[in-house]
């Protein structure tokens, strides 16, 4: 069966203008930027004409041929004004010359990344990043449609050779691969079978590229799409190492091709796989390509990262649900690309666009709703299904849905003679807001907000609407938020094991991509902010490279169990966070919560699991010897083994089916202090009794290992069977919170 490349769209970035100027040794001397005024009635057409006008402000004492200049940059364009060393004296002597504007003492600035590392809480120059190395020596396997050799992004400097353990190497043109991009594969099966030449392992696609450099890629400057989202773009890990498995052209992804992919990743060293791919439903783990492949890794110590999948919000709708993987569901970042739908009454219903034309008036136009005429089609402005001039010079209100792309919406009212549109969300889709790069000016609403739009368009025979651009804005306050694409829980293949684990950014995400995204050609290296549970695992991907890095003897379920007891289950506004319809959303949206890489890497406890573990469970699983011997990749006789339920697992989340009580026991590791105890907290799901014993665990050493057991128990009549409930089981001692969510199902 052929996987589709879970598309959809992570990733983002803050304001950013890199100042890095030193300040001269002597101590009288301060680098100052400088703003003046471009000379009256004169037009300075040479660059060196503006220099010298620029010099002309400079004192005499600056002018010494013994000392290196003291003028270090002249602005041409992006600002009227220089940068110079000067004494304060010469300061005074600068500010009285005509022309003068102002002046300040260089601020160091450092990169905002293209915005997630600092929403996640890494900062460049303290902190678990820097500690961490920024993942250096980490090697990152991407299995997915290539990467872009060349862009910034995969660039090798500053970043030491592979480690003597890497095995792997570079098929395309040898100079294409540095210490960044350290290997580079191509699997299609299809083309060998053919007799045709291999693919190059190069993207002509964008998801991989995208991927990639979510993960692990490099800084650079000046990163922006469009004009927005302008900063610093960097990947999770951005001293970690790439190596570039492509297993998918375009949409298709063949299973013979990723297992391809995964074998040579295992045997060529990689420390972490990143897999943005699944399959269209959940399967049997033993008939699940990936699984099968990432137990594998695992046995090897190789931590796997998958997306949770793009067919949300429906329940039982995830993917990758294996408990050996991290399965990663996808939120919003703080971050939005605005724009304001605003209406002829009055009324301004806040929106998101990439795409923000300058030139397009404020000025009020006629608006027509697109499905005026009866037909669905219409609605959902279909190729083809607007015709007459019934659009031209208008904003049109389209549908979101009957399986047309949304900028493919955007090109149909377009070509119907639109001015604009507004798209507005389908019920199911709710509150969640893509920003998109559309191909006309456009933004996309909200369900709500398109119910006040089509009522306000039926209460008047002149409705008149517009679009407001606003730019990039930082700082909501109900971010994270589950997004609805993300696919939920219940984890169908295994239900006794709670997933997503975890949830990352995923929507809205800026990262490197191989082509201009409004396909004009420039000089600039080329990002793109597209969302999917494949921009939140590549997240995820880079965070784990960190923790390896900082942490190499542990193990991938210990680092599992790392970032899903430390997640935070409230947003910027200390509120819990909230699904599409903005109410709080529950477990199998969330997880164990959001991710949160700086506690993740000071864990106090962990729940960790080794490969062998797992085979009781999937013996427990009711899967045959041979089943069970695929996933184990050796004979398997369960007659012979213990087998345990799902519950029994050592996993860091709980879940339970209540008819009669049950007790499971779980061992967790002290990786904190070595002298230590910790007390149990419990918020009990409603209408279930929790008894946990011990309540109070201490450790001598660290590594110490202790047991405990949970029961729980169905205390009064009151609800309903297939009725869901949820609450936590925390250990908290004087510096960790270690927190477990509890999923309990009625029987």
């Amino acid at each position: 069966m052929q996987l589709a490349l879970l598309l959809a769209l992570i990733f983002t970035l803050s304001t950013v203008s890199r100042a890095q100027i030193e300040v001269h040794e002597t101590s009288n001397l301060k680098t100052y930027i400088v703003h003046v005024n471009r000379p009256e009635g004169r037009i300075l057409a040479e660059s060196e004409d503006l220099e010298s006008w620029y010099h002309s402000f400079m004192p005499p004492t600056t002018m010494s041929s013994e000392e290196k200049p003291r003028m270090i940059y002249s602005y041409r364009n992006v600002m009227s004004g220089f940068a110079a060393r000067l004494t304060q004296e010469e300061l005074r002597a600068v500010q009285q010359k005509n022309g003068f504007v102002s002046a300040h003492p260089e601020r160091i600035l450092h990169p905002q990344t293209t915005h997630t590392p600092k929403f996640l809480g890494l900062q460049q120059q303290m902190g678990f990043w820097k500690d961490s190395n920024f993942g250096k020596g980490i090697i990152i396997g991407m299995l997915d449609s290539g990467a872009t050799a060349g862009h910034p992004s995969f660039s090798g400097a500053g970043i030491p050779p592979p480690p003597p353990k890497w095995k792997g190497r570079c098929e395309a043109n040898v100079s294409a691969c540095n210490n960044k991009l350290i290997g580079a594969r191509s699997f299609n099966a299809a083309k060998a079978m053919l007799g045709e030449k291999a693919d190059s392992p190069f993207d002509d696609d964008g998801h991989g590229t995208h991927t990639a450099s979510t993960a692990a890629g490099a800084f650079v400057d000046n990163a922006e799409v469009l004009g927005n989202a302008k900063g610093t773009a960097s990947g999770m890990a951005p001293y970690a190492h790439l190596a570039i498995y492509k297993v998918c052209v375009l949409d298709d992804c063949p299973e013979s091709d990723i297992l391809a992919g995964l074998d040579a990743a295992v045997d060529d060293g990689v420390d972490v796989i990143s897999i943005s791919l699944g399959e269209d439903e959940p399967l049997p783990f033993f008939n699940d390509t990936i699984a099968v492949g990432s137990f594998a890794a695992i046995q090897k110590g190789i931590f796997v990262s998958c997306s949770a999948g793009n067919f949300g919000p429906f329940d039982g709708s995830l993917v990758n649900g294996a408990p050996w993987i991290l399965t990663v569901g996808a939120s919003t970042i703080d971050r939005t690309i605005a724009a304001t739908a605003k209406l002829g009454n009055g009324e301004d219903l806040e929106s998101e666009s990439v795409f923000q034309p300058p030139s397009f008036p404020p000025t009020l136009l006629p608006l027509v709703y697109a499905g005026k005429n009866g037909q669905q089609d219409s609605a959902f402005c279909a190729n083809g299904s607007l015709n007459g001039n019934d659009f031209k010079g208008k904003v049109v209100l389209c549908e979101r849905g009957g399986g047309i792309a949304r900028i493919d919406k955007g090109t149909e009212v377009k070509r119907a003679g639109g001015a604009a549109m507004i798209l507005m969300n389908d019920e199911i889709n709710g509150f969640s807001i893509l920003a998109d790069v559309h191909v006309l000016p456009a933004t996309q609403v909200s369900y709500d907000a398109g119910v006040k739009i089509k009522a306000y368009i039926n209460s008047t025979a002149t409705p008149t609407a517009t679009i407001l651009f606003k730019g990039t804005i930082i700082g909501n306050s109900q971010a994270p938020a589950i997004t609805s694409f993300s696919s939920r829980g219940p984890n169908l293949a295994s239900p006794g094991i709670l997933k997503p684990d975890i949830i990352g950014p995923g929507v809205n995400i800026l990262a490197a991509w191989p082509f201009p995204p409004d396909n004009i050609t420039s000089s600039k290296p080329n990002f793109n902010i597209i969302s999917g549970t494949s921009m939140s695992c590549p997240h995820l991907s880079g965070i784990v490279a960190l923790l390896k890095s900082s942490h190499p003897n542990w193990s991938p379920a210990a680092i599992k169990s790392a970032i899903m007891t430390s997640a935070n289950q409230l947003n910027l506004g200390g509120k819990p966070i909230v699904d599409e319809t903005l109410a709080p959303a529950d477990f199998f949206a969330t997880g164990s919560g959001h991710v949160n890489p700086s506690k993740a890497n000071d864990p106090g406890l962990v729940y960790d699991i080794q490969p062998d573990d797992y085979i009781p469970y999937l013996c427990g699983l009711g899967y045959s010897d041979k089943e069970v011997g695929i996933l184990a990749h050796r004979p398997i006789k369960c007659s012979e083994t213990s087998s345990i339920p799902e519950g029994q697992l050592n996993y860091p989340s709980f879940t339970a089916v209540l008819g009669s009580s049950q007790t499971f026991t779980r061992t967790v590791t002290n990786v904190g202090e070595e002298d230590s105890s910790y007390v149990v907290e419990v918020s009990a799901p409603d209408g279930v009794d929790v008894k946990v014993k011990p309540d109070k665990l201490y450790f001598s050493k660290a590594n110490q290992k202790e047991m405990y057991s949970v029961t729980f128990s169905r205390i009064g009549s009151g609800k309903n069977t297939g009725e869901y409930v949820q609450g936590y089981l925390t250990w908290v001692s004087t510096k960790h919170t270690v927190r477990s969510p509890i999923s309990v199902k009625f029987a």
